[in-house]
């Protein structure tokens, strides 16, 4: 498999972020199930692409009073319309909003090894660079913490999925689970 077979596809327009966020979406990607398997109250989440906030709404709930949800996204139109929502829902006080950088997530060191989960929903496909994402989000995890990975079929192939799935061993994770639904292929690593 040729893990050189990432190709950057083009950014999700804030315009369109309303698009993100629909009764239709919520039933078919259920962030509710998704935040109920893998978040616990106290866990320290990175939302990585977080966009307008449609995952970490329900992030911030699991976490509880006592946790925290790291949303990470490239565009700051993106992060503005998730504070406005989540400061209606009253969930931002358990929620850092931070502006990557196209090369780099550029979250402080001192978190690194602080990380309990970490997911990457539709948006890997957008990152220059994979490999040094995978590799940032393996330092920011604790040791055995929970990766979620997951990419649009129509957008990213199989093949693209596999290669990224193989830089991620690289960056010292380990597949746990792969499935495949007619809305996403989706795997669930962790940090070895």
């Amino acid at each position: 498999m040729d893990r050189n077979s990432h190709r950057q596809h083009e950014l999700f327009s804030v315009k369109k972020a309303a698009y993100l966020d629909t009764r239709l979406r919520r039933f078919l990607y259920r962030p509710d199930r998704l935040a109920e398997t893998y978040v616990k109250p106290g866990y320290r989440v990175l939302d990585f692409g977080c966009g307008p906030g449609f995952f970490t709404r329900e992030f911030a709930k699991a976490v509880g009073e006592t946790g925290r949800v790291f949303s990470v996204d490239l565009q700051e139109g993106m992060l503005t319309i998730l504070r406005e929502k989540m400061e209606t829902d009253g969930l931002l006080p358990r929620i850092t909003t931070h502006r990557c950088m196209p090369d780099s997530i550029g979250l402080p060191a001192e978190l690194n090894g602080t990380f309990d989960a970490a997911f990457a929903i539709f948006v890997v496909h957008e990152v220059p660079d994979p490999q040094k994402l995978f590799s940032e989000i393996s330092a920011l995890l604790k040791p055995g913490g929970t990766f979620f990975y997951t990419e649009p079929p129509l957008e990213v192939s199989g093949r693209e999925f596999g290669g990224n799935l193989e830089c991620a061993g690289d960056a010292g994770f380990r597949v746990d689970e792969r499935s495949f639904f007619f809305v996403n292929r989706a795997a669930v690593l962790r940090k070895v």
